[in-house]
Parts: C-alpha cells; structure tokens; sequence
C-alpha cells in the first residue's frame, strides 16, 4: 500500500510558485507511516490529468492525493477531469452550496454564479470540507484507489489535511505505523567524506540512515518504522549516538540546531559574550545571531564595516595594514575581530572580510577568498582563511562565510570548555 501525491497546475510547472504543498504531505505522510514513492506535477490540462491517474493506478498506487484545481474558474479542471476518467456524473451538493453563501456573507460578499462548479463532486464521493476556503475537497473510494482532493491554498490544505483527512485515513487502518526522522547536522565535512566514514549504517533497514548536502553543511537523516514514536527514539539513539562520535566535532546539532543557536547555548552556558564586525557579509552574521529567541543575552551587536573608512573609525585597524595587505587579509580580519571586542566590551569579536564577487577578484586573491578573526580572552586573536570557490555565486559566499564564523567559534568555545575540566 502506499500514497501519490499529485499536483495541479500550470503556475507550478512555470515555477512561478513554489511547491510546498508537496513537501507538506510528504512529511505528513512519514509521519503516519504511509509509504508514498512518486510525486508528480501535471499543468491544467485534463488530458494529462487523466493520463497521471492512469499511471499512478497501474504502479498500484492505492492513495491519491491531489492539490489545486478546485477553484471556480474554468481552468478548474481537478475534480470533473477524475470524474470523467472513472467515467461517473458529477451531482451538486446543496450543503456546500449553503456553506458558500455563508462564507460570502459573513464577508459582506455576494457568491458569484461561478462558485455552484465548486458543489459539483462525482456521484458517490463524500465532502471533504474546507473550513477556511470555498473549495471543498472530495474523499472518494474508487477504482481500487482512495481519491483525496485538496485546494492549493497551502493554509487551507493543511488544515482539511489535519481535521478531516489524518482521521479519515486512520479509521481506514492507515497510519498504524509512524516514521519518525532525526535529522543530525555536521560542518566541516565534505558529504562523501563523511558518507565514506559511516557507510557500514548506510545499508541498515530500520533504523535507516541517509546522507544529504547542501549549502556548506550535511546532514545524516536517521529515521525508523515503528507503533509509536517512543519505540522509534529507541530504535534511533543508540545508532544516532555512534554517528555522532564517528562524526567529531563536524557534528554540531540536531534538528532545529542551528550554528547559530548552538554558539548561543555554549555562550550563555559560560556567561560570555559576542560582537561581530562584518564586511563582505553585510549584517548576514548578526542576522543569524538575532535569528535566535534570547540572544540578546549574549550577543551585544556588531559594525558593518563595508567601507574601509569605517574599519578604521569603528573599529581601529591600522590603516598602514590596509594599504599594505588589503581588506581582505589576515591582519586585517585580527584587526577587525580586536576591534569589535574593544569596542563593545564582549568576551568574543568575530569578524569577517571577504570577496563575495562576482567581480571585484584578482589572481591572487580570487572570488571566494575570506578571512575570518576570532579574538577573546587572555589576548587570544587568530585569523583563518576560506578558499570558498570561484563557483559559488554572491549570496552562497556570504552565507558559507557566515556558517564558517560561527563554526570557528563553536570550535573554540567548545576546546575550551574542554581545557577547563
């Protein structure tokens, strides 16, 4: 047994919008233990619909889900299109009739004639009601199959999912099992390397583990079948505690950790405290800082020192330095980070300077050249140099760049948390 999901509509095929729904009820589907193997998404054509119906009932798909194309317009095609292909009549349904006319007006609205298409459903399929929409969808045991239609408005799919589909499917002996997924985070660390260290766990079967890169970080996905998600923890931890050792210090967080969010808890853990000077980030480090509830109470601020004037103003660097190395250099990220931790009074100054391109590169000193400083206590101060890649683009530069300064961080605070045992 498993679930399809499918999608309708042109705009998703032109990517003038984004996908979430697919992604939605994927997770949902994971999460009730449902097995789903393909997604598709199909314009609004009913040709092509109906063409996706057939392909979906011959790999045995026994539940499908389909998003969009519920609207009253004429290219609202979703629910006559299946109708058509199992070759049933469509009936008007007096109750979503009345609920529309209640929803206009409790907006001071009129329903248009339009709207009686949206009380058409096949003949013999129940209403799956739409609380917050117009669009009703349709629960419908056909052709072997379980049919399940939803509008594309992603807030009132979700809801219709939550209060009337996840029940439904449940009374019909689906979502005993639960998948349960722990996502664990590593930097610093290429995926194949990483995939090379543990790939004696890559060919278990419950817990299963799964490698994935993307942006600088990779993650291991550990995710198990089980009754309940207690019994799944279980079957998890022991295999996510022996991928974390293997992993080091690339391993930084699970699940919702970010870099950012585990830096703040090694912080407030010591009662110290951090300032930022950026350049070639522009705010992009602090953004993430604050990205995290409390962090005012270790973060005091930061200087976006974009011009070289304000790197001497702000934040003290010897001018000297900068004709003779340039911004982007070693002593000027020392500077910077020295700077910042004088002029804020923190604990920690974090810095970084950088060529974020696409232009502004030399032979030696290409796009994707970034120094990062970290100054601290007892007169500490290093700087590292990142070799990001001439292929990366502008906004990937800067986001590595970040990620790679609160890694430089996480690193130090956490060898001397260690130092002091």
């Amino acid at each position: 047994m498993s679930a399809e999901i499918i999608c309708v509509g042109t705009e998703l095929l032109l990517g003038d919008i984004l996908n979430t729904n697919a992604q939605f009820l994927a997770q949902q589907l994971a999460t009730l233990g449902i097995p789903h193997f393909y997604q598709t998404v199909v314009g609004d054509n009913p040709e092509r619909i109906k063409q996706v119906i057939d392909i979906a009932l011959n790999r045995n798909s026994q539940i499908l889900i389909f998003t969009g194309g519920l609207g009253p317009t004429p290219d609202d095609l979703t629910v006559e299109t299946i109708a058509d292909f199992f070759g049933v009549g469509l009936v008007e349904k007096p109750e979503i009739i009345e609920d529309i006319l209640r929803k206009y007006a409790s907006r001071d609205r009129e329903m248009t004639p339009s709207n009686r298409k949206q009380a058409l459903i096949p003949e013999g399929a129940e209403i799956l009601p739409n609380p917050g929409g117009t669009a009703p969808g349709i629960i419908w045991r056909v052709g072997g199959a379980t049919i399940l239609t939803f509008p594309g408005v992603p807030s009132e799919m979700q809801r219709m999912w939550q209060e009337t589909a996840v029940p439904y499917l449940k009374s019909q002996g689906w979502g005993k099992d639960i998948i349960y997924s722990r996502s664990l985070k590593f930097w610093g660390i290429a995926e194949s390397a990483l995939a090379e260290k543990v790939d004696a766990f890559l060919n278990m079967q419950n817990p299963t583990v799964a490698p994935y890169a993307g942006m600088g970080e990779v993650r291991l996905r550990v995710s198990a079948l089980a009754k309940s998600e207690e019994e799944a923890q279980q079957l998890i931890e022991p295999v996510a505690q022996q991928l974390q050792q293997i992993g080091g210090l690339n391993y930084y967080g699970a699940d919702d950790d970010t870099l950012a969010s585990v830096v703040g808890s090694l912080l407030q853990a010591e009662g110290e405290t951090l300032a930022v000077a950026e350049s070639c980030t522009g705010g992009g480090l602090g953004s993430m800082l604050t990205a995290v509830s409390g962090s005012s109470n270790y973060f005091w601020g930061g200087v976006i020192s974009y011009d070289n004037k304000v790197k001497i103003s702000m934040l003290g660097v010897n001018p000297e330095d900068l004709a003779q190395s340039g911004a982007v250099s070693e002593t000027v990220a020392k500077q910077m980070a020295q700077g910042v931790r004088s002029r804020l009074s923190t604990t920690w100054g974090l810095s970084i300077t950088g060529i974020a391109g696409p232009g502004g590169g030399s032979e030696t000193k290409p796009v994707g050249l970034v120094y990062i400083g970290l100054a601290g206590p007892d007169d500490y101060v290093e700087s590292v140099k990142y070799q990001l890649g001439q292929q990366r683009d502008r906004a990937s530069i800067r986001l590595v760049a970040a990620c790679n300064a609160l890694d430089q961080l996480r690193r130090k605070l956490l060898a001397r948390s260690l130092s002091s045992r």
